[in-house]
């Protein structure tokens, strides 16, 4: 397998938000990476799947403590969580860190046909990366590391960053302990698989229709400008109401 010449990319949104993806990642993993530039502190939510050093990528972005919040337990989230001092995550899936024993492969073959169907793409041969970020990382020995979550948080609680305030926002469905954060001055809500401009995933083994029903019923009455998602290109506030009609439709 070829050896990437970068493995990150990323892209300035605006003056204080960077979006870093990996674009050697199958799509079905690959995960929006937000860094958030605070006064006091930094955020940064989700990590990605930690084939690649997270921490020494953002080096130039970071000049202040920062705060790792992954949205959720999945490997393509929490892959380089290890990597940061400040670790957060939903008090309901923190303590499935350490050890981590979810499902992480990257060979197709262990998905069932049928579902990596969906996400078909001709870029993608027999592993869900289509590189390696350098020549001794071993594919097949893909472990997401183990960590301790530094602080558990719950619906309601608030990432501060000095200048901006992040509520989190409890949003099961997808996992237990999906959240959201959300910032109420700007409109602004970053999503993690909650909801993204894409096929939402709520058949996998700890996913419950339900609860996804009843987080979408609880989006769709929030004030929001802008979503920025687990996956895919980020969307308004209008897109966020079509979206969630779209998915209540499908199951109902």
């Amino acid at each position: 397998m070829q050896i990437a010449q970068r493995w990150f990319e990323r892209k300035v949104v605006d003056d204080g938000l960077t979006l870093l993806w990996e674009p050697h990642v199958h799509p079905l993993l690959r995960c929006n990476i937000w860094h958030v530039r605070g006064r006091n502190h930094d955020l940064l939510v989700d990590t990605g799947v930690g084939m690649a050093s997270l921490a020494q990528e953002i080096q130039d972005l970071v000049d202040k403590p920062l705060i790792a919040v992954a949205t959720h337990i999945h490997y393509d989230h929490v892959g380089s969580l290890h990597e940061f001092d400040e670790r957060v995550m939903h008090a309901l899936e923190a303590p499935r860190m350490s050890p981590y024993d979810e499902f992480s492969p990257l060979r197709m073959d262990q998905f069932p046909p049928q579902f990596l169907a969906e996400f078909a793409d001709p870029a993608f041969a027999d592993y869900l990366v289509n590189a390696l970020p350098h020549a001794d990382v071993g594919i097949d020995n893909y472990r997401v590391v183990p960590t301790e979550v530094t602080r558990s948080v719950v619906d309601g609680d608030v990432i501060d960053l000095g200048d901006r305030h992040f509520e989190v926002m409890h949003l099961p469905g997808h996992s237990p302990g999906s959240i959201g954060l959300y910032e109420r001055s700007s409109e602004t809500l970053f999503s993690g698989d909650a909801i993204y401009d894409g096929l939402l995933l709520d058949e996998l083994p700890d996913s419950d229709i339900g609860d996804y029903l009843a987080t979408m019923e609880r989006l769709r009455n929030l004030r929001v400008r802008v979503v920025h998602g687990g996956h895919e290109p980020s969307f308004d506030g209008a897109r966020l109401v079509e979206l969630i009609d779209q998915y209540v439709a499908s199951r109902s």
